[in-house]
């Protein structure tokens, strides 16, 4: 675990920005992977692969960058 935080630690802020927006919110139209995906989970309607798939494709990019900012601000 500590070679990811590392990784995380050195790697610029800009790739977690990019790769969080664009599929954290990708498809643009109708509504985003990641909202729908979130909100099938909150109604226990997520239970086929490719809707976990999903779920862990768009939504892994959002969980780094808020691990490299909540690293960021505790680092300051």
């Amino acid at each position: 675990m500590s070679k990811v935080l590392a990784w995380i630690d050195k790697t610029p802020l800009v790739p977690f920005l990019v790769l969080g927006i664009l599929l954290g919110l990708a498809p643009f139209q109708p509504e985003p992977h990641l909202w729908e995906k979130l909100k099938m989970l909150a109604a226990g309607e997520l239970q086929r692969p490719i809707d976990i798939f999903d779920l862990f494709l768009h939504g892994a990019p959002v969980a780094l960058l808020i691990i490299k900012l909540s690293r960021m601000a505790r680092a300051k």
